[in-house]
């Protein structure tokens, strides 16, 4: 029991820090603060089930499925910094069409869900929490395990491990729907384009550590003993 519980602290001391449900509660603010409460909580549920799905999946097939496609940890670095630089730019810069929309709808009282983006899968799980780290940390994960046995007490650490960290997500995110209670709208048009400059600062890192990666594995870049 003991050792069981110190390998589901392992994990999730390493996969919080990397997926980190701040950022994605951040980002929830910025891109959900029209939203109804209750399609945000929809929202929120819909990307905490979609988490639990991708880590999973990262884990009992992530191997299989970056060697059966060819796609490398600089590849899904460099992509995932492309996807996240271009959802900031949006924030940083909404459309005017967009405004007017929001504008109208609002006159007219037709605020309906239906007429909502998306945002559980994209960006929220995505690449801000399920991004090129947290995949290859995952991935590395399971293959340390010796000689690729997945007996049943990996089987229990994986599903523990991954069920609490989308419970710490969902907190995380539903704690987020308070906040927004507070900031106003100016105060959520002006969080929605700072988070939209961090996500372009963020963005342009990921496709930089891509890059990085990708001269290192090609011999331009020698790393210092």
């Amino acid at each position: 029991m003991i050792e069981f519980l110190d390998y589901v602290a392992f994990g999730l001391l390493g996969l919080l820090p990397i997926a980190n449900p701040l950022t994605s509660a951040t980002v929830l603010l910025a891109l959900t603060g029209r939203y109804p409460d209750a399609e945000r909580n929809r929202q929120i549920n819909r990307a905490t089930l979609y988490v639990t799905v991708v880590l999973l999946i990262c884990f009992y097939a992530g191997n299989a499925v970056i060697g059966g496609f060819g796609i490398s940890i600089p590849g899904l670095r460099l992509a995932g910094g492309l996807i996240v630089s271009y959802i900031g730019f949006g924030m940083l810069f909404p459309p005017a069409r967009a405004a007017e929309d929001e504008v109208q709808a609002e006159m007219a009282g037709e605020e309906s869900s239906a007429r909502l983006p998306d945002v559980s899968f994209i960006p929220l799980t995505m690449p801000c929490t399920t991004g090129p780290g947290t995949i290859a940390f995952i991935i590395s994960a399971a293959s340390s395990i010796p000689d690729g046995k997945l007996t049943p007490m990996v089987h229990a650490v994986v599903f523990t491990t991954i069920v609490l960290f989308a419970v710490v997500f969902w907190l995380c995110l539903r704690g987020a729907t308070r906040i927004m209670r507070f900031l106003g709208e100016t105060g959520i048009d002006a969080m929605a384009r700072l988070m939209g400059f961090l996500l372009v600062c963020i963005g342009v890192q990921f496709a930089i550590n891509g890059v990085h990666d990708l001269l290192t594995a090609w011999g331009f870049i020698t790393t210092m003993a």
